[in-house]
């Protein structure tokens, strides 16, 4: 028992080490593209990042530091969080953020370009990588997320909605504040940005969740296993269409996860065995367990 116990705090103690790393790299990274990028260039991201970067920028001749102001902006979204998300995300993320806030007002980082192009698209690479680094992390650096999930409980936009929504009024105000070429280059920005915080939180292998209906699942089921080396579910079904191909109601309907690089391979096997199969397939951002991994094929 005690040696139980022993090894659930060694891996306790393993799983906040790694998320503790993740975080402050995600930290370096948005400090980087924040000092070494946008703020030199006059740029703006968008969420709760933009709306303090914009505030700065219209409150600089003030002496008052960016860091204030992304402390501010993000406070209410913490408290939200605590309440909608739980007390430990709420404490690591006013952490992340104290870091973050102090990290850009006492380090000073290298100013890397003045190009604006380049300073759209890997100020908005860093930024991005930052943010989606401390969300694996288990924490966020930018509030805005929080706000989506909040709003999207209580009205009928989804969370992309509302962050869209958000956005736009951000950078409708950069066009009046910083001019309409520096609010379109911020917009590139927060796409580079949004792209690379998706990268980041999905992973370098996106998967695909497959849903097979084939009078033939058990030679499907046997390729898939064998010649793709991949886990499958069966579910137990009943037909809602009559048809001569299939012989009762009951169907044993396959379900498998596969990266993006297999899916072609896997509706080749599935073509070979039963071209008629009927196929579902959707997005997964992300899995854990089961056999996700190939597993060597003898």
């Amino acid at each position: 028992m005690k040696a139980t116990r022993r090894s659930r705090r060694i891996l306790q103690y393993q799983i906040n080490a790694g998320r503790a790393a993740l975080i402050l790299l995600g930290i370096g990274l948005a400090c980087f593209g924040l000092k070494g990028f946008l703020l030199p260039n006059h740029f703006i991201d968008g969420g709760i990042t933009g709306i303090s970067l914009l505030t700065f920028q219209l409150t600089e001749s003030t002496g008052i530091p960016v860091s204030v102001w992304l402390v501010l902006f993000n406070s209410p979204f913490i408290l939200l969080g605590a309440k909608q998300i739980g007390k430990r995300f709420a404490i690591v993320t006013s952490i992340a953020i104290l870091v973050l806030a102090a990290t850009i007002y006492f380090v000073e980082f290298p100013v890397i370009t003045d190009d604006k192009l380049l300073t759209a698209i890997f100020g908005g690479f860093f930024l991005g990588a930052g943010i989606g680094l401390a969300i694996r992390g288990g924490c966020v650096i930018d509030g805005t997320e929080i706000l989506a999930v909040y709003l999207n409980r209580r009205s009928i936009l989804s969370m992309g909605d509302i962050i869209l929504l958000i956005n736009v009024v951000i950078f409708l105000s950069a066009a009046f504040v910083l001019g309409i070429e520096n609010a379109l280059y911020s917009i590139l920005t927060y796409l580079s940005a949004s792209k690379t915080v998706d990268f980041i939180i999905q992973g370098i292998e996106e998967y695909t969740g497959v849903t097979i209906v084939s009078a033939k699942s058990a030679q499907i089921r046997d390729a898939i296993t064998k010649n793709l080396g991949r886990g499958v579910t069966i579910y137990k079904g009943e037909r809602g269409f009559e048809s001569a191909q299939f012989k009762s109601k009951d169907i044993d309907i396959i379900f498998t996860v596969v990266t993006r690089l297999e899916v072609s391979k896997l509706k080749q096997e599935v073509a070979l065995i039963d071209h008629k199969a009927f196929i579902v397939m959707s997005t997964i951002s992300d899995t854990k367990g089961g056999i996700i991994k190939p597993r060597p094929l003898h």
